[in-house]
Parts: C-alpha cells; sequence; structure tokens
C-alpha cells in the first residue's frame, strides 16, 4: 500500500479546491468589451447592466461591484480607448529632428481612433440619443473629443518647446490639424457614403496634413 506524504496531501486537496478567482482588472475589461457591443447592438436605452453581465459573463453583482450604473460603463468605454491612444501619442516623440514624419505619425495615430469603425457608431449613437440622455454627449465630449485634442496640442507644445515649429496657440492647431485630417472622411463613413480609410490611405492623409500645416509653421 503506497504511503501519501502530508505534503502531497495538502497540494492535492489545493488542486481539487475552488479555481482562483480571476482578478477584478481582467473582470472590468471583459464587463467593458460587453458594454461597448451592447451599446453598439441595442443603442445606450435599450442596453441594460443586466444585459451587459449576461454577455461578459458574470454575475450583475460583480458588475454593480466594479461599474456602479450604466452611465458609469459608458465613460469606461470612452476613457479605456482615450488612455490607450494618449500612452501610444506619448511614446511618439520626434526623432532626429524629422518634424514631418514626427506629425505624420501623430495625425495617423489621432486619424485611427477617430475613424475607428467601433469609435464612429459609438458617435452615432450619442448624436441619435442625446436628447434622452444628455450625459452621454457630455461624456463623449469631454473625455473623448476634448481629450483628443488636448493630446494632440500637448505633443504639438512639447515640439514647440523643443523648437521644431512655432505656433502662438497649440490647442487652436491642433483643431485645425484634426478638422483637416479627419472631418471629411468621418463626414464620409457616418453618412454611408464611404468605408473608413484603410491604414495606407490614413497615412496618405496625414502626410499630406503634416506637409501643409508644417509650410506655415515650420521653423
Amino acid at each position: 500500500m503506497a504511503i501519501t506524504k502530508p505534503g502531497n496531501v495538502s497540494e492535492e486537496r489545493r488542486g481539487r479546491g475552488r479555481p482562483q478567482a480571476r482578478p477584478d482588472e481582467e473582470t472590468r475589461a471583459l464587463i467593458v468589451d460587453a458594454a461597448r457591443q451592447e451599446f453598439a447592438t441595442r443603442g445606450y436605452a435599450a442596453t441594460s447592466m443586466e444585459s451587459v453581465a449576461q454577455r461578459a459573463g458574470v454575475s450583475t453583482k460583480t458588475l454593480y461591484r466594479l461599474i456602479p450604473n450604466k452611465a458609469a460603463l459608458f465613460e469606461a468605454i470612452i476613457g479605456d480607448g482615450i488612455d490607450r491612444f494618449v500612452t501610444r501619442l506619448r511614446l511618439r516623440g520626434c526623432e532626429n529632428g524629422d518634424i514631418e514624419c514626427a506629425l505624420r505619425d501623430a495625425l495617423t495615430a489621432c486619424g485611427e481612433l477617430i475613424l475607428d469603425g467601433a469609435v464612429i457608431g459609438l458617435l452615432r449613437m450619442v448624436i441619435g440619443e442625446s436628447d434622452k440622455f444628455p450625459e452621454i454627449a457630455e461624456t463623449f465630449y469631454s473625455k473623448a473629443i476634448k481629450r483628443t485634442e488636448s493630446t494632440l496640442a500637448n505633443w504639438l507644445k512639447a515640439q514647440a518647446e523643443r523648437r521644431l515649429i512655432a505656433i502662438d496657440n497649440p490647442t487652436e492647431a491642433a483643431g485645425m490639424l484634426l478638422g483637416m485630417l479627419a472631418f471629411q472622411p468621418q463626414r464620409a463613413v457616418m453618412f454611408g457614403r464611404a468605408p473608413a480609410p484603410s491604414r495606407e490611405a490614413l497615412e496618405r492623409r496625414a502626410q499630406a496634413v503634416a506637409k501643409l500645416f508644417l509650410q506655415g509653421c515650420a521653423k
């Protein structure tokens, strides 16, 4: 008869016990992704906390513990996307003084965010339901539109401080750049007149916008 050592018994019991709980950060990410899908398919009014929990595969108790209400869910969707964009743009500095290349890359990053299909879908939803839910319009404007603009403005300010460009108002310049880059293609996508531009097309547009802009403010 085999003798089982006490240490092995302990290990066996641990192995057969309840599985380790999923970290809250991972669970929150699942919830945010599920909410994004629910808002995109159902709209804001028709989406419920219960439907988000079901899609995410979590209990409503867990959902309410991590994110307290539907408005906070919408804010989390916007905030998570913009956080990733801000981190990415901060990493793209101007190397070797090639400001045109750096600006093209910064604008491409902005365009990938603004012209993303999921982002445009959220924008459609906001426009369609903001009369009944003005809080989602405020969230989208402050957390997405203004933060994207301020992120680019801060990038431009940093390049001005390095004397690579000469601008008086970085915020105004950022608004002009984003308008040239995204306004026309975004409207075309929203009205079903064209698909979102490919990465290659977006880079070409960003290159043209950067070149045009720098003709007026390059040192």
